[in-house]
């Protein structure tokens, strides 16, 4: 009697992650243009903008005369008022900064600003509409949850927790701007 040993293969089932992708493949190195669209990506999609306005606000930071392009285009996104707004405590993303904004429930030196792209100026107001104040449960779990919390409010921006309000003290510079951007490299993605 002859007895063959038989060898089981064992299938190896890799289960994917829901964020994950499967066409990247380890040892690939990302090009020059990658890293460069990867950070204008990143930028963008931080300040939660589209594709054109994005441009757009570029081409602004290259036409002023001071400063480099990068940084005054950092200084551009961080002066917008829906921006200023996530800076401030008064919203607990951009996002909800933004909506917040479009319905009206946001004052700039006492007038309602519809649209989140407005630039806010140095000795800007920015405060609630007085509709927001007999709202208890958006003051409750949005502003005052956020006010509470060890968040830093950018030097740039003073806030009067009390009164709910915000001013702009100065310009954002660089230094204001804790995240890792490298914005050389979305210059250079332009700039081609």
């Amino acid at each position: 009697m002859v007895v063959v040993a038989v060898k089981k293969e064992k299938k190896v089932t890799r289960e994917k992650d829901s964020g994950e992708q499967t066409s990247k493949r380890p040892g690939r190195k990302v090009s020059e243009y990658g890293k460069q669209l990867q950070e204008k990506q990143k930028v963008r999609d931080m300040y939660g903008m589209r594709e054109r306005q994005f441009r757009k606000f570029f081409r602004a930071a290259i036409q002023r005369r001071e400063g480099t392009p990068g940084e005054n285009l950092l200084s551009m996104l961080e002066r917008r008022v829906d921006n200023a707004v996530y800076r401030l405590k008064f919203a607990t993303s951009r996002a909800q900064a933004r909506q917040i904004i479009v319905h009206g429930h946001i004052l700039v030196n006492g007038s309602k600003v519809y649209s989140p792209s407005y630039m806010v100026s140095v000795g800007d107001v920015i405060s609630l509409a007085a509709n927001v104040a007999q709202k208890a449960v958006f003051l409750e779990q949005v502003v005052d949850k956020r006010m509470k919390m060890g968040i830093k409010v950018p030097d740039w921006l003073e806030l009067d927790k009390k009164d709910r309000k915000g001013h702009v003290l100065r310009y954002p510079v660089r230094s204001d701007i804790q995240v890792p951007i490298e914005e050389h490299l979305i210059v250079e993605l332009y700039s081609k």
